[in-house]
């Protein structure tokens, strides 16, 4: 489940950092709406998979809510997910 988490985490990173730097941009400076539909949607979709896979692998990890509420978070700032994975996934030790 961990590595399921892990390419989840890192997949919905990459999706807020194209929202944010690409289809933003788009959208605010080239007058292109569109794409903030699309990577908006995809982000949106990936962002719930990973909240629910996330909140999945609290009993195999022994995390409580707040680990839950810290990868929540970090999952809105960009790098945060890259942040998640290196301090609360990569250890071999459950937290």
């Amino acid at each position: 489940m961990t590595q399921h988490l892990r390419s989840i985490a890192w997949l919905e990173g990459a999706s807020l950092l194209l929202l944010f730097f690409v289809a933003m941009p788009l959208k605010y400076v080239w007058g292109r709406p569109e794409f903030v539909k699309i990577v908006g949607s995809v982000h949106g979709f990936l962002f719930l998979l990973f909240a629910m896979t996330l909140y999945g692998s609290k009993e195999e990890r022994r995390w409580n809510g707040t680990v839950i509420l810290i990868g929540l978070i970090a999952a809105s700032v960009p790098f945060g997910t890259v942040w998640f994975d290196r301090k609360y996934l990569t250890s071999e030790t459950p937290r």
